[in-house]
């Protein structure tokens, strides 16, 4: 039963299309927010930034990566009614484990990246991690019923208020560098417990329209064989980027003084412009989702393919120019974005941008064909494609800037050629797919088979 405007989605292109739009919006404001961020903090102070978010990446994704994608795949394809429910249930105790590791790690996290500065920027930023897994039980309920705007929506919300709350602290206190940055990241979690309460709103007073008998719960295995795979996909990254963060850095201090700031240069600002064009392609990946699945669960497996085929072929055609214009740009967005950066720095983050320039595409196209697996029902063909160059990359990173002059840039050409394998591994796996009612008739008719076997034989 579709309630009545509350529960309404939206078309392939036009749920894109807004899931797009609000994705750009965010990371345009969380780039241009970087310009006072840096102006306040400087090369030194965005690298302490940057060092606290491995560690929390890896904790949001075990409490909230996997969700969204996984609770959109079980609605959409019409067997997890009210798997949100049960999804509050068990993600909400996750995010609260997650919040007190995170806080419980500060210290010797600091300690193990030499900083001391950190431990105070996790311990306020950990209650974001719970915030967060309630969030993303809501976009996903909403992404499964075709209805992107919600998501959207709170994604602006979280950066417009993390904006606000951030430049007014980091301004509070800029001559007290370590409480600064810790001030900036207590930003995210107000910006997190808003966006959460607004989302909340959202959700429960569209279901206030539904009827009134309740639907069956989903059970937690159906939930977890989506989210647990697509959890440990999303944590490849953020577990690469802390162990890079850690070889980097000591590496690059062996050679240079300000190996914070070289690694801040490249992951707070090179990454950011980066991933511009990749947050406009992240509608699509959301949006194929809910189109794919219901044709898998069916066992048309060449119309998913098709489906498929088409989110892959609108993100590449998006993203290619957009690389383009990274390449040539690159002076001028640095320019604007990051003014404040000079001489070497300036030169080195055109660098790196113009270097990383490929990897817009790739990760675009790995964004989408990994949305694309999971619809099709293979969520952990991508773990493996993630794990697998997680670890490449972080191999390519250590042999690069030790045994080569490329310092930090070594970093740069390590994420090209991981995305690269990534994007590969992933078109071959979406190739080979074959739906879950091809492989039962394969099964029955391998089982069929070997029986006549049997009887020929006997009766012979």
């Amino acid at each position: 039963m579709k309630v009545r405007g509350s529960e309404r989605g939206q078309s392939f292109l036009a749920g894109a299309i807004i899931i797009s739009i609000g994705g750009f919006v965010s990371k345009l404001l969380g780039a241009l927010y970087r310009i006072p961020l840096t102006n306040f903090l400087g090369g030194e102070g965005m690298g302490i930034y940057q060092m606290v978010y491995p560690l929390y990446c890896i904790l949001l994704t075990v409490s909230a990566s996997g969700i969204p994608t996984g609770i959109s795949r079980l609605i959409s394809s019409g067997s997890g009614a009210g798997a949100e429910r049960q999804a509050f249930r068990l993600y909400g105790i996750v995010g609260v484990v997650g919040t007190l590791i995170m806080y419980l790690l500060s210290y010797p996290l600091a300690k193990v990246q030499g900083e001391p500065a950190i431990t105070l920027c996790c311990q306020l930023l950990c209650p974001s991690v719970f915030f967060v897994s309630l969030l993303s039980i809501v976009r996903g309920y909403f992404q499964g019923k075709g209805n992107m705007l919600p998501t959207a929506s709170t994604e602006i919300l979280e950066q417009l208020i993390k904006v606000g709350f951030g430049v007014l602290f980091a301004r509070m206190f800029k001559n007290n560098l370590p409480l600064a940055v810790a001030s900036t990241l207590l930003a995210v979690t107000l910006s997190e417990i808003i966006s959460t309460a607004v989302a909340l709103v959202w959700y429960f007073g569209r279901r206030s329209k539904l009827p009134l008998y309740n639907l069956p719960a989903v059970s937690v295995k159906s939930i977890l064989s989506f989210t647990v795979p697509l959890t440990l996909t999303a944590i490849a990254l953020p577990v690469s980027q802390l162990a890079e963060s850690i070889v980097a850095v000591r590496l690059l201090r062996s050679a240079s003084e300000n190996a914070t700031a070289l690694y801040g240069i490249f992951s707070g600002c090179a990454v950011t412009i980066i991933n511009l064009p990749v947050s406009v392609t992240y509608g699509l990946a959301a949006s194929s989702v809910p189109q794919i699945s219901p044709l898998a669960e069916k066992g048309d497996m060449s119309g998913a393919k098709r489906k498929a085929l088409k989110a892959l072929m609108i993100t590449f055609a998006v993203s290619l120019p957009a690389s383009i214009g990274l390449y040539f740009l690159a002076p001028l967005a640095t320019n604007m974005i990051f003014g404040s950066l000079q001489g070497g720095e300036k030169e080195l983050l055109i660098s790196l941008i113009r270097i990383m320039a490929v990897s817009s595409v790739t990760e675009s196209l790995v964004q989408t064909s990994s949305a694309c697996l999971t619809a099709l029902g293979y969520p952990i063909r991508s773990t493996v494609t993630q794990w697998s160059t997680a670890v490449l990359r972080v191999a390519l990173t250590a042999g690069l800037i030790y045994f080569t002059p490329l310092s930090i840039s070594g970093a740069a050409w390590s994420a090209n050629c991981a995305y690269f394998v990534a994007m590969l591994m992933n078109f071959w796996y979406i190739v080979r797919a074959r739906g879950k009612r091809y492989e039962d008739n394969a099964d029955r008719t391998g089982n069929f088979q070997r029986r006549l076997n049997v009887e020929s034989k006997g009766s012979a």
